[in-house]
């Protein structure tokens, strides 16, 4: 089935599988490696992207459902000079083997973007949907706290 979406601000037009996870799709078709399988069922989050503004787990879509939509990934973030978060990440060393570490930067950016000054619970409500086996959580809610500090002062 032919898809047309935007990906990374980009429009694309593609012949996909009809049952492709959209996870194989970006990762193996369009090369955007920052997405990635972990569990394969919607309860880790590394490979979340972002829908139409919404953080949402890649191996629980279709590829096919990606059609007219908006679709963003860490790629395309960098693409435009959007590295806040991540540089926030770095700072607060809330990366170990840095697996997860992408997905957690499209959940930051989601609720960044929707709660400009979140609380600390915000934070967790917000990550939720993530999982980092390596560091804990201390200083990813840190590294959200920063960023939110400096996209604070940069508006």
């Amino acid at each position: 089935m032919r898809i047309k979406f935007k990906l990374n601000g980009k429009d694309i037009e593609y012949d996909v599988l009809e049952h492709k996870r959209a996870l194989d799709f970006l990762r193996d078709d369009m090369r955007m490696t920052s997405v990635k399988e972990g569990c394969g069922e919607g309860e880790c989050g590394a490979c979340t992207i972002i829908l139409n503004g919404k953080n949402v787990n890649s191996c629980m879509v279709l590829a096919v459902e990606l059609d007219g939509q908006e679709v963003w990934t860490l790629e395309g973030l960098n693409k435009i000079g959007d590295t806040v978060i991540q540089d926030s990440y770095i700072e607060k060393g809330a990366i170990q083997c840095g697996f997860c570490t992408p997905g957690f930067i499209m959940s930051t950016k989601v609720l960044l973007d929707n709660n400009p000054d979140p609380t600390e619970e915000d934070i967790k409500d917000g990550l939720e949907g993530n999982l980092c086996r390596c560091t804990g959580y201390t200083k990813i809610i840190e590294a959200v706290k920063l960023a939110a500090k400096k996209r604070g002062e940069t508006k």
